[in-house]
């Protein structure tokens, strides 16, 4: 098992090196960013109103409200990389880390959004009559040629097998280990409960995982966030010096585990993308899996209710965790041995620090309980989806039956494989994809700016919309459902589907 670890955690050192994923995940976000006018920033808040308290569009295309379809992409996101890797990410690369999870986020926003638009944008509806959607199949439908059938079947791959790790094991590990800490209960019951609640939800679908995705994400971001305000506000006067040592440290990396002034430095910013990526998951492709099942009127006004998510996890849930960390004190704190106190600990130790008696670290268990059990219900959608698009809807149901099974696993093998699988799959998964972004930024920015000329606040009806669009290449094709180009059954056989003029395609 020391052997499999260290082989996992060279394979993650350099997939999260900085020489290859951390730009291009970085450079990918500047460039999205800057290529959209800086969308994230100046289209918030009517993404906020449109998903948040609108909560539904006018259209009746689709599986789930755009509500609920944030609150599944939340789901999936809101998890144990707000507690355990937030606390890895300050644990060995400082405070300076949490800013380059800020930076990872804000400049994530605009990668989510695209990844996001483009799902809608090329999404199909499967064999069971469900809108199918992701870069399992828009970097094949967008990008012609060898190169995106390439790009989608790499994406399927590795987010099936991302699914079992990101989504199912980490999360499950953290739940046993932390009811172990607080409950003494053992790892192998907490397994079978879980097991058992995954099998009950994932039964239903999609249809069942929205139900109570928009129920319980909103009250556990709503309970954490509060506990976390409350030994903020206690803790108010350490503020100012706590985001002075992050903006400090993110640039010298000297509060970081050790070694020479680079390497620090080198330290934050791997561990903080890392850390970031793995919590808000822009530029995975992942969460534009949810934004496809979407009733919306216009793959424009998805994107920005799915880049609110990334806002959400990151500017929002993490910001309060790391905070609550460094102002007081926790990520320097030593166990009995001398030695740092384990990232699956120090939140948990620092709620308890702030908060009186046993709360903090009840808090923080019935946090990381709700915030995993959901992001498994999350990320099972994100796997049955790239079994669909690889082996077809028969074995859809099988595949539910397996994950709900792997979460028993996950509760008890070792957390250091676990979190080193995970990190290699997301590094795998996000490849392709941010290929495909780049590609395709020129398609994505063109049709933005021609929807939000007209509907600047979000605020257009169907018929509106309709009357602006009407001439747009593939607009009635997407109204109608249709598929943009040619795919394949998952049989193998050619798939008959309406072709369409080569000048109805947008040219990328």
């Amino acid at each position: 098992m020391e052997q499999l670890e260290k082989v996992l955690g060279d394979i993650g050192s350099f997939v999260w090196g900085p020489f290859f994923l951390i730009p291009l995940l970085l450079g990918t976000g500047l460039y999205l960013t800057i290529r959209l006018g800086f969308l994230q920033f100046h289209k918030l808040f009517p993404a906020i109103n449109l998903g948040i308290i609108r909560r539904r569009d006018d259209s009746e295309e689709g599986d789930i409200s755009q509500f609920q379809a944030l609150t599944t992409a939340l789901a999936a996101t809101v998890g144990t990389g707000n507690i355990v890797g937030v606390a890895t990410a300050i644990g060995i690369g400082g405070p300076g880390a949490l800013f380059w999870m800020w930076v990872t986020g804000l400049l994530g926003m605009a990668s989510k959004y695209s990844e996001a638009y483009l799902a809608v944008r090329f999404r199909t509806t499967d064999e069971a009559g469900e809108k199918s959607g992701g870069p399992q199949y828009y970097l094949q439908k967008a990008i012609r040629g060898p190169l995106g059938k390439i790009l989608a079947l790499s994406f399927a791959v590795f987010a099936f097998l991302a699914s079992f790790g990101i989504g199912n094991m980490t999360q499950a590990n953290s739940i046993a280990a932390n009811v172990e800490e607080s409950f003494g209960l053992v790892p192998w019951i907490t397994g079978i409960i879980l097991t058992v609640l995954t099998l009950l939800v994932l039964v239903g679908g999609i249809k069942s995982i929205g139900r109570v995705t928009s129920t319980f994400v909103p009250i556990m971001i709503v309970f954490y966030v509060a506990a976390a305000l409350y030994i903020l506000i206690a803790n108010i006067g350490g503020i100012p010096a706590a985001f002075a040592q992050i903006f400090t440290d993110a640039f010298t990396g000297t509060a970081a585990t050790g070694g020479f002034l680079g390497s620090a430095l080198i330290i934050a910013i791997q561990y903080g993308v890392a850390r970031g990526v793995f919590s808000n998951e822009s530029g995975m492709g992942s969460a534009a899996i949810a934004a496809a099942a979407a009733q919306t009127t216009h793959p424009v006004r998805q994107g920005l209710v799915s880049m609110t998510q990334t806002f959400i996890d990151t500017i929002i849930v993490v910001t309060c965790t790391g905070l609550v960390i460094i102002t007081t004190g926790t990520w320097t704190r030593v166990d009995e041995a001398g030695e740092q106190i384990s990232a699956a600990l120090m939140t948990g130790e620092a709620f308890s620090t702030g908060l009186p008696g046993q709360w903090g670290h009840w808090v923080v268990t019935l946090g990381l309980v709700m915030f995993a059990f959901s992001t498994i219900l999350g990320w099972s959608y994100y796997g049955e989806r790239n079994v669909e698009r690889l082996f077809g809807q028969r074995l859809v149901m099988p595949y539910r039956v397996v994950f709900s099974l792997v979460v028993f696993i996950g509760s008890t093998i070792p957390l250091a494989v676990v979190w080193n699988f995970s990190d290699i799959m997301n590094g795998l998964m996000a490849l392709p994809n941010l290929i495909g972004l780049l590609i395709l930024s020129g398609l994505i920015a063109r049709e933005t700016r021609h929807y939000l000329k007209h509907d600047p606040k979000l605020v257009a009806s169907a018929a509106e919309i309709e009357d602006f669009m009407v001439d747009r290449p593939g607009w009635e094709n997407w109204k109608s459902g249709n598929v943009i180009g040619s795919s394949r059954t998952h049989t193998g056989r050619s798939l008959n589907v309406e072709r369409i003029r080569e000048s109805d395609v947008d040219p990328v």
